[in-house]
């Protein structure tokens, strides 16, 4: 079993930066691809970013790139979504996750086995 615990959302303005973290526990977390993706009120769940184990490939939405950065401490168990220049269609519930997947695979839908509970980011106008 694996268990996942996202921190770090909250309220921001327009253009403001956040750092999501989401810590690992129940299994070898260097071994395996994470994903981050979100849920915003009245849609569907997206992907956001994604990162192989050992963080020489990152995937990004079209929606984030260039604003986001996905990285990750093996050594902590931790995988981190800079955000920067928040924008208030970027309010949503973040999730982070996890699979067997390689990162591409993650970036393509593939099926996540594990989910964190989320953490919420809500950017104002």
């Amino acid at each position: 079993q694996v268990q996942l615990v996202e921190s770090g959302g909250g309220l921001v303005q327009a253009g403001d930066s956040l750092r999501l973290s989401c810590t690992a526990s129940g299994r070898t977390f260097s071994s395996y691809a994470m994903g981050w993706f979100r849920q915003a009120p009245g849609k569907e769940r997206e992907f956001v970013a994604a990162i192989s184990w050992s963080s020489g490939r990152t995937y990004y939405a079209d929606a984030v790139k260039g604003r986001f950065t996905i990285s990750r401490d093996n050594a902590k168990n931790t995988v981190y979504l800079q955000m920067n220049s928040l924008k208030p269609e970027d309010t949503a519930v973040y999730y982070c996750a996890t699979s067997r997947a390689t990162a591409w695979d993650i970036s393509q839908g593939y099926d996540m086995d594990y989910w964190g509970k989320g953490t919420l980011v809500t950017v104002s106008s």
